[in-house]
């Protein structure tokens, strides 16, 4: 099978295809929370994947590729990290409904940091004071966006049911991450994405509560962005990750919280205060420090060879 693309370090085209993520994610919580109001979570996880695959599959026989090119000698890691990315996904979509969209970004861009710490000994990734300084930055405009909601009366953010769903996803979308950048070092990004679809539709069809869902089709309209939305999430994500470190790529992720904050202000009325552009600032900052950490870095180790 050749593979989609010559998998390259850049850190260029690692962040045009983070960019990429990034607003194919948002759109996936806005049409996600949309989408909600006609199935349930674990239908709409359901759909979102079969449709996945069959887009796949029909892409496997436009380029002439086969069935079999989709076998792998690491079935297990994708076994396991499908497992754990379809109880992510369930807790965010389910978080989703419960919650303010830029709250809860903030809890699950808790999953760089947990990134960051892991794949120095998952990985065998360098620790770099520039790496470090740009997730924790990050991590801080995100507790700075959620004040409102986690620095609340008698901490109620902390404990919501909302949050503990919040929470549960970033833990599962760090191992998500961290397993994707282990597989890319041989695997096609392609197959992930093919074997990431089958497994967890064949997870959610033993989960559906009612049968096969047919949802009408407003519902459908927006199940169907969710799919395609999340196809090219998880694409950029994953080119992302195979042309660059995953701490470098990871705190990236940030600037999608001062997006969906925004766009949750402008669509569904959420309240937009100081704290958004206060934490959205932190944000930037955060990623022009990892900006200026690498490309240092690369010079440095550019002067070295000559």
């Amino acid at each position: 099978m050749t593979r989609p693309f010559a998998a390259q370090p850049s850190f260029v085209a690692a962040f045009g295809y983070m960019m990429l993520a990034l607003v194919s994610f948002s759109l996936v919580a806005i049409a996600g929370r949309e989408a909600s109001k006609g199935v349930a979570t674990s239908e709409l996880i359901f759909l979102r994947n079969l449709i996945g695959a069959v887009i796949l599959s029909a892409l496997l026989w436009v380029k002439g590729w086969r069935f079999a090119d989709m076998r792998t000698s690491v079935l297990p890691l994708h076994l396991v990290r499908n497992g754990i990315h379809f109880g992510a996904q369930y807790s965010w979509l389910y978080a989703l409904t419960l919650m303010p969209l830029a709250e809860l970004f903030a809890i699950e861009f808790t999953a760089p940091l947990w990134v960051a710490v892991v794949a120095p000994f998952v990985l065998g990734e360098r620790l770099t004071a520039g790496r470090v300084l740009a997730a924790s930055l990050g991590f801080i405009g995100a507790l700075v966006v959620a004040q409102p909601g986690i620095l609340g009366d008698s901490f109620q953010m902390s404990f919501s049911i909302g949050a503990q769903f919040a929470l549960m996803a970033a833990l599962g979308f760090a191992f998500s991450m961290v397993s994707t950048k282990f597989l890319t070092r041989t695997e096609p990004v392609f197959r992930i994405l093919f074997i990431m679809h089958v497994v967890q539709t064949i997870i959610g069809a033993f989960l559906l509560p009612h049968g096969f869902p047919v949802p009408p089709p407003v519902i459908m309209f927006w199940v169907l962005v969710v799919a395609l939305a999340g196809l090219t999430a998880h694409y950029g994500l994953a080119a992302a990750f195979a042309r660059a470190d995953a701490m470098m790529v990871a705190p990236l992720d940030f600037i999608r919280l001062p997006l969906i904050a925004v766009l949750g202000a402008w669509i569904y009325g959420e309240t937009l205060g100081t704290g958004v552009a206060i934490g959205a600032g932190i944000v930037v900052i955060g990623n022009l420090v990892n900006l200026w950490s690498e490309r240092r870095t690369r010079m440095r180790a550019a002067k070295n060879v000559i």
